[in-house]
């Protein structure tokens, strides 16, 4: 069975994605189930994070966020059943990749699928949609009548941030990173309060956020990253992403930033 890892290597030239024939592995626990897989999203690779978790290791596996049908399950599961559709996340330390046919997973990774969400979909939504409600709902306790910042709305995370805010009854205000980005977040239905453009990179984020409140600020500003310096980051970050000292001008009293930036506190060096 193939599956498709990721080569932990220093050279320019190797390739760094290969497939590998792996034979499938036994049950490892009454707990586990055996999945069908139907869809696998690829996601952003964390050099740094997996070369610890696998240091003695050439190759990690790629593709945490699957879709499919169970097959079999172990005798003390106890949430699903032959033939049910489901979607997950692996666990970092899952050594095998989710880009293949058949796996066996621990029934605490994975849930149901909707009938009417198709496998793509599934498998491609459940990590930013995953992030999204735990931002919104358990962070920031979102409510109907909070007015919400999303800062690049077309993106996967803030798309979903919308439609989520949306959903809850909240006042969702965006931005927009190219004309493209602006013409999508302008169909949306329901309609965001206002898109800014700041793909050209002289509009004044903070001016016009609190023009739409009432120079108030936001009570709930969600965001997928910040720039934290202007010099250094803008050779390892988009230049469009919002400043951490405007995110800061924009929050209302009383109110929640999360954001998925690690180190908002200071410099980090490695050891």
């Amino acid at each position: 069975m193939k599956g498709l890892y990721y080569r932990i290597t220093t050279s320019q030239d190797e390739e760094k994605f290969v497939f590998q024939e792996n034979e499938p592995a036994a049950s490892p626990s009454d707990y586990h189930v055996k999945l069908q897989v139907k869809a696998c999203a690829l996601t952003p690779i964390n050099t740094k994070l997996v070369s610890a978790l696998y240091q003695s290791k050439e190759h990690v596996p790629v593709g945490r966020d699957v879709a499919g049908v169970i097959l079999e399950v172990g005798p003390k599961v106890s949430f699903f059943k032959p033939d049910d559709e489901v979607v997950g996340i692996l666990p970092l330390d899952f050594v095998e990749s989710g880009l293949c046919d058949v796996l066996w997973v621990h029934e605490h990774n994975l849930v149901h699928k909707p009938d009417k969400v198709g496998w793509v979909e599934a498998a491609g939504t459940i990590r930013d949609g995953l992030c999204v409600y735990t931002a919104l709902h358990s962070l920031a306790h979102l409510a109907p009548g909070k007015s919400v910042l999303v800062p690049d709305g077309a993106s996967p995370f803030g798309t979903l941030a919308i439609q989520l805010s949306h959903h809850t009854g909240a006042t969702v205000i965006t931005t927009a990173h190219s004309e493209e980005d602006k013409q999508y977040l302008e169909k949306i239905r329901p309609p965001v309060a206002r898109v800014i453009d700041v793909s050209k990179g002289n509009v004044n984020l903070t001016e016009k956020g609190m023009e739409e409140t009432g120079g108030l600020g936001f009570d709930i500003i969600v965001d997928a990253g910040v720039m934290l310096y202007n010099t250094e980051d803008s050779h390892t970050k988009p230049t469009l992403l919002p400043h951490k000292h405007e995110i800061i001008s924009l929050l209302a009293v009383g109110s929640h930033w999360v954001t998925r930036e690690q180190h908002l506190q200071g410099r980090h060096y490695p050891i």
